[in-house]
Order: structure tokens, then sequence, then C-alpha cells
């Protein structure tokens, strides 16, 4: 097709702000997929994205669609997550277009997630379309969004389309506007080939199948390709197309968005970001493209049965191919035995990670709770990255320790201003700026109660990466009424007075729990861990000592008390002698029981480490 018919966009939101919705209407409005077959979020094709509703994995489809000119175009759609932990998936997908929805609720207005969408796609200097999504819900706000919109972004009134994802309503008017302010791709035909992959996943049969835009050049099956980065060679063995599922075509041309079946088997020489060109004639300079992903987020994967060890080993590698974020390394608790460390982007992704495991290779796990990664300068002027807490060297050999910054965006009502800052200031953060998106109250009362009507002010404030894993979300919902959310980005790492605050339950030490903490705050924190364990850790037929260290420093404790059991419930009488063996022989037994006694320990126990405040 002339690339002049052509245009590839990608729907860019916040979460559960309409995307797959709008996806799934663009779908049938142009006749891609019929009536029969069409199902709520289609393109999420994973079970979890239909339970949870959301989108985890962008996808990707080719729409024909006659314009009002009787002329055809090719669309090239790819729907984008929306939750902050999957935003490397929006920034890589972005690579591959022109131009981006930004899709906006009527409901919600301007969320966080919503900036830094908007963030990326200036920075990647695409065209932007503002969409203010299902205009036709009982509490929509149109007017007052789309002032937000305009406030925030710079927008004209008029470039903001109101439509209804739901009922189709606006969506006709929404694909004019993408045929006539999105530009057609650029690139040249005839130059030596260059293709972006901008996503790949595993076939068993096909190998590795990349996600490509094609910038120059032209490519088919049955020639021999090269990656630039990493070098590695592939056998083309099929090109073709996405509508939505695999669609096999002669070639691709230059500006055309499909797959291509490389038959290699390790998806590490077919990396995000890599340029694809032919071995015949190699292009000279690879296109730009994005860094691979690096995990903000650590926890250790372990199986509740060691004989699950090697097949949990084969799951990850296994969920690894289509997941290429997800990082793993085998260690060794004492606690739990052989496990993996894992890397993941954020509390959503390792949650995501873990059910997968669990429900598709039939695993049953203990997941750690989570960590952030260290830096730590020691006295012989070496550097080492630390994980794992049950890692970081003895004091005397540690001459600094650097934890990582997040600079975040906050989205939130005016009323909760007060009660927002002062999580901040609680989490260790600092106050960067404020600033209102908008002061449009419509027709209601300034005076109403609804936290939805006030002016929405977004708050910036950098903020320790291990605050964020503590329980930072529920307290800010909480706090909120659920009207606040939340986004960030990595900053660096900064200078802290940090120990390992060292948890030992039965006097013996559980190096998964060990975590690393402020100095001034390792006490609270102690204690208050303690005291949770002891609700979730079940009583056993001996006392549980449940104690929190530094070293060999014991800053709390708290006790599991033994369950009680009648061992004179069988005697109806005789003499007290026999009473007394026993009671005797009994607290022998408690005894011996205590000292080779095992502890069983529950999720809880180790999930108890993020709700402590």
């Amino acid at each position: 097709m002339k690339r002049r018919l052509i245009r590839n966009f990608c729907i860019i939101a916040h979460i559960d702000h309409g995307k797959s919705t709008l996806a799934d209407r663009l779908l049938e409005m142009t006749n891609t997929i019929s009536t029969r077959d069409m199902s709520e979020q289609f393109l999420d094709q994973m079970d979890l994205e239909k339970e949870r509703g959301i989108t985890i994995k962008a996808q990707a489809v080719r729409m024909d669609y006659r314009h009002n000119d009787d002329v055809e175009y090719q669309l090239n759609l790819i729907d984008t997550p929306g939750h902050v932990d999957f935003s490397y998936e929006v920034s890589r997908s972005l690579q591959a277009c022109e131009g981006a929805i930004l899709v906006v609720d009527a409901t919600q207005g301007i969320q966080a997630q919503t900036l830094a969408n908007v963030y990326i796609a200036i920075d990647r200097e695409l065209e932007i379309i503002p969409v203010v999504n299902k205009i036709d819900a009982p509490l929509a706000e149109t007017d007052r969004v789309v002032d937000e919109m305009v406030q925030a972004f710079g927008f004209d009134r008029q470039e903001v389309l109101k439509i209804s994802a739901k009922t189709g309503a606006g969506v006709l008017e929404l694909l004019s506007a993408i045929i006539d302010r999105i530009p057609a791709p650029a690139g040249d035909a005839l130059a030596p080939l260059r293709a972006l992959i901008f996503d790949s996943t595993y076939d068993q049969y096909k190998g590795v199948v990349a996600y490509v835009r094609v910038r120059d050049g032209s490519i088919q099956a049955g020639l021999k390709g090269t990656l630039m980065a990493s070098g590695a060679r592939a056998d083309i063995q099929e090109v073709g197309i996405f509508r939505p599922h695999f669609h096999q075509v002669p070639s691709l041309e230059a500006g055309e968005v499909g797959y291509v079946a490389t038959g290699l088997k390790s998806i590490h020489d077919c990396r995000v970001g890599d340029t694809i060109t032919l071995e015949a004639q190699p292009a000279k300079e690879p296109l730009s493209g994005n860094m691979p992903s690096k995990p903000l987020v650590f926890a250790g994967l372990y199986p509740t049965n060691g004989n699950q060890y090697p097949s949990l080993r084969e799951a990850l590698l296994r969920l690894q191919l289509n997941d290429a974020s997800l990082s793993f390394l085998p260690e060794t608790s004492m606690a739990l035995g052989a496990g993996f460390r894992c890397g993941f982007l954020g509390l959503l992704h390792m949650e995501i990670v873990q059910e997968r495991l669990e429900r598709e290779y039939g695993l049953d796990l203990i997941i750690t709770a989570p960590s952030v990664s260290y830096e730590v300068l020691l006295s012989n002027q070496k550097s080492v990255d630390v994980g794992n807490p049950g890692e970081l060297p003895l004091p005397h050999e540690i001459a600094e320790i650097k934890e990582p910054w997040l600079k975040v965006r906050m989205v939130t009502p005016s009323r909760f201003i007060g009660p927002m800052l002062e999580i901040i200031q609680h989490r260790r953060g600092q106050y960067s700026r404020l600033e209102y998106l908008s002061s449009y109250h419509g027709d209601s009362s300034p005076t109403t109660d609804s936290p939805s009507l006030d002016p929405r002010v977004l708050i910036e404030f950098d903020l320790p990466l291990s605050e964020l894993l503590h329980d930072l979300y529920d307290q800010i919902k909480s706090r909120s009424q659920g009207y606040t959310s939340l986004d960030y980005d990595f900053s660096g790492y900064r200078s802290a007075d940090l120990v390992r605050l060292d948890l030992l339950i039965n006097e013996q030490k559980v190096d998964s729990l060990s975590m690393i903490v402020p100095r001034d705050r390792a006490y609270v924190r102690g204690k208050a861990l303690v005291r949770r364990l002891k609700e979730v850790i079940p009583r056993q037929l001996f006392e549980v000592p449940i104690q929190a260290a530094i070293g060999s420093r014991i800053l709390a404790r708290e006790t599991v008390p033994a369950l009680r059991k009648d061992v004179l419930a069988k005697l109806y009488g005789g003499d007290v002698t026999r009473k007394m063996k026993l009671l005797e022989k009994q607290a022998a037994g408690k005894k011996r029981m205590k000292r080779i006694g095992k502890v069983e320990l529950p999720q809880e126990a180790f999930l108890a480490i993020l709700k402590v405040n």
C-alpha cells in the first residue's frame, strides 16, 4: 500500500479510562472483527487481563477503513497498558507510531498516568488527538474535563473530541481525525531494510517472533536477516500482520507494522529496541530504540515443596520468553530452601507474575516481601549492588549506602492537599511543586460535598522507592476516598543512613524476612513488625519467640503462646502420682519440641512487612 495511506497510532490513557473499549469500537466500525466473533476487551487475550479489567501486554492490530473520499486507508493500532508498572510497554510502543489518541475519562478527569503518557508522547514528537470518553455516564463532567485538558496541555477546545466508547457515539469522527491529523509514516522504500523491534514473543514452532515497524526498505520470508545490536543472524521464516491474530503476508513495506518470525531460540538475541536489517544489503545506521527495562523491585520466589524447584526454573524461563522485563537469579534461603531472586517493574508486575506462575504452571509458591536495589560503597572503594537485604556487607566494611529515589506525580482534588502533604512528609518525601490543573465547577455549587467537583491539583515530590513499597497506595487511597492517582519515574540514587533489620523466629534468623531500613526508624519498624507477625504466625505446641534485631542487639520481642493440651483428660481418678508423671512427661516433651521444632511461616508473614506503619 502507498505510504501516504498508512496511519500508525496507539491509544494512551490512565488505567480504566476506556482504552480497550475504544479499541473494540474501532475494530467493529472498520469491520476488522465480525459482530459474531466480537467480545469485550477483545485485544486483551490473557485471562488475567479480562478478570482484572486491565491491559497488561500491549497488542497491535491492522484495520482497513474507507474514508469520505472512498480511499482505503491502512490503520495500525497499538492498545497500550495504563498502569504505571507497565509504562515501559507504552514507551516502546510509541516508537512505532506517528500519533497517539489520548483518552481521558469524563467522570475522573486527568490522572497521574495521563500526564506521564503525554510527556512520553511529546518527547517522541507524536501528533496527539485529545479525547474525552464516557460522556454518556451519569456522573460525566465533560466541560470540566475539557477545561483541564486545555489548561494542562494547551489544546484548543475545538481539538478535543467527545466520545462514548461504550455506545460508539463520536467514534466515526475520531476515525476521520486519525486520518486527517496523524501524518503518514516517513521512510525510503528503496533504501536498505531497517525495521525497529518494539515487542517480541516466543512461539515453540517459529522461535522468537519480533513485532516490528518497518522504517526503510522491505522484508520477505526466506531472506537472511541480522540484528544490528546483538549481532544475531536470523532466517526469516515468515512475515505477517495482526488481524489481530497472526496473518501471513508476502512482505512488509516501509511504514507498515507487522511481525517477523526469526527462528531464533533465545529472546535475548532479539531485544526490544534493536534493528533488523538484511545480511545481503545491510543498513549503515541502526534506528534509535528504547533501552532495556531496569527492574525496580526485587523479591524471592520459593516453591512450598522443594521438589518443584526444577518446575519453577522451567516456568520462569518460559515466562521470560514472553515478558522480557522479568529477570531472575537463583538464590538459597536458610528458612525457605532453594528459590530465585526475581526483578520486577513494580508491585503489580510482581503480583501478575506470581499469579501467572501459579495458574498457568500449577506451582504453589511463597513470595518474600519486596525490596529494592541499593548501591553500597565499600571501605576499599569498590561499589556493589545489593538487591537482597541478606547480602548486605558487615557494617565495618561499608563506607556509604545509596538508595533509589523516585520523581513522583500525584493528582488529587484540592480538599485532600493537607492529608497528601502529611503522607509525603511522613514517608521521607521532599516536596517539589504544586499546580492547579483546573478551577472549573460548572453549574455545581462550590459547597458540594463531592470531591470529584473540586479543582484538581498536581503535586510533584521526590520519594525513596522503599517507601513506595510499604503500603503507600493503600494509605493514599484511604486518605483521599479513592480520588488520588499516582505516577512515578526513577530519578537516581541518594546517600542515606541505613541498617539491616533482622527477624528471628524461635531464635533462628529468617533471612528472607530481613529488610534495610533508616536507622532512626529501625526501632519503630521492628516493634510494629513483631506485633504483626505475632498475629499471623499460627500457634505451635511450644512457645515461639519473635525478635527484631540489628546485629546482636535485640530491639523488640513478642511471643506466640503455645497450644495447650489437656493430658489429664483420660484420667478418671487414682493416685496423684499418675497425674504428676504425665505432667512431667509433657514438660520434658515440650522442651525437646522447642529445641528441634520448626515453625511453618504462612504467606501472610512475608506480606506483613508491607502492612506495618
